[in-house]
């Protein structure tokens, strides 16, 4: 089996993930009378997050945890490294961007500067449901939701190590569980989990990351021991979840099928394949958490810039300018990636081996 650094494929669907979300927010700015039904089930992107960050987490530390060597703050400030700083920037970004349009006059959505919110922003706990609405820069919910996962992550990771002698039989557990919880809460709530953002998107996390677990451990146990098998896997699971996207059928049966994508995927990379190892499609993937963080900061700055300068009362734009505005997300999001997150990771990991140096020589003082 590969390494996590090296399962590249898995590195490439991040960036489809990412797209898929892009395309949920950005189609209604398009300038045509109908929405595809794929489309409109982007949402479902931050699902397929949510269940490859439960693949990775099992596939870096689940041995860890398993043999005793796992270090739950180093865990932890790991992660935070990998997500807060570009949070917090994007938070900030959000609420200058909030006042200097208040003072240019310029209309935006008045819930973006929701100060009782900030609190719960800044802690990540806004998916808690410790926020009293959705503000700022409204992706993040779903950081927070993985903030939660990061700390509970030791209780699936036991689960999954007790398991991993059986992981057919956790995978069907897993797919119980989601086929009970998606239905029930929907009867409960009259929602859909799947669009739960502040008041339940720690929930909403559960049982993607768990089934990201239950993947890795099938694939940990040999599952697809070819590339033919893997091949036929993932092109199967991929023609499965964009016919139900497509079709528009329940959210549960899409979100099964990212299990199977990325276990094939995996399957293919663990068996030598190069498929979705090609670097444009891998860079793409490193940089799609900028990408779908800074999404909605740009959504507005760019509609109300060409509104404003084209005169389009109703902010639709003709499909050459939304084309555009697509692409400018790729030269964005690099930026973001080399300027804010990448030396900010580093920094913070810089800081974790300083006190780690201080601790062991304090000990042999």
């Amino acid at each position: 089996m590969q390494d996590a650094a090296n399962i590249r494929p898995l590195t490439s669907l991040r960036f489809f993930a990412a797209l898929w979300v892009v395309l949920f927010h950005y189609w209604p700015k398009l300038d045509v009378g109908f929405t595809p039904a794929l489309v409109n089930k982007g949402y479902l992107g931050v699902e397929l997050f949510f269940v490859l960050s439960g693949f990775i987490l099992c596939h870096v530390y689940l041995s860890a945890l398993g043999e005793g060597r796992f270090r739950y703050g180093s865990f932890l400030w790991n992660r935070l490294a990998r997500v807060y700083p570009l949070h917090l920037a994007t938070l900030a970004g959000m609420i200058m961007l909030g006042v200097t349009a208040g003072l240019a006059g310029v209309a935006i959505d008045s819930g973006i500067l929701r100060w009782d919110s900030l609190p719960a922003n800044l802690l990540m706990v806004q998916a808690w449901g410790f926020a009293p609405a959705a503000a700022f820069n409204h992706p993040s919910w779903s950081i927070s939701a993985e903030w939660f996962a990061y700390l509970t992550f030791p209780a699936f990771a036991f689960v999954a190590w007790r398991m991993r002698g059986r992981p057919w039989l956790l995978t069907l557990g897993t797919l119980a569980a989601i086929f009970t919880l998606y239905p029930a809460f929907q009867a409960l709530t009259g929602e859909s989990l799947n669009r739960a953002t502040i008041a339940w998107g720690a929930l909403r996390i559960v049982p993607c990351f768990a089934l990201g677990c239950a993947m890795h451990g099938l694939w940990r146990s040999g599952a697809l021991k070819s590339i033919r098998m893997a091949a036929i896997g993932a092109f199967l699971s991929g023609a499965f979840v964009l016919a139900a996207a497509a079709l528009g059928l329940p959210d549960m049966l899409v979100v099964a099928g990212f299990g199977g994508l990325i276990l094939s995927l995996a399957g293919l990379a663990g068996n030598g394949s190069t498929f979705g190892t090609q670097g444009v499609f891998v860079y793409l993937g490193e940089i799609s958490y900028s990408t779908y963080m800074i999404c909605v900061p740009w959504k507005i700055i760019f509609v109300n810039a060409a509104a404003r300068v084209l005169n389009l009362t109703d902010e639709k734009l003709p499909w050459p300018l939304w084309l555009v505005f697509i692409a400018a997300l790729v030269p964005l999001s690099a930026a973001s990636y080399h300027l804010i997150e990448k030396p900010a990771r580093a920094r913070m990991k810089l800081m974790a081996d300083s006190w780690r140096s201080r601790r062991v020589a304090a000990a042999g003082a």
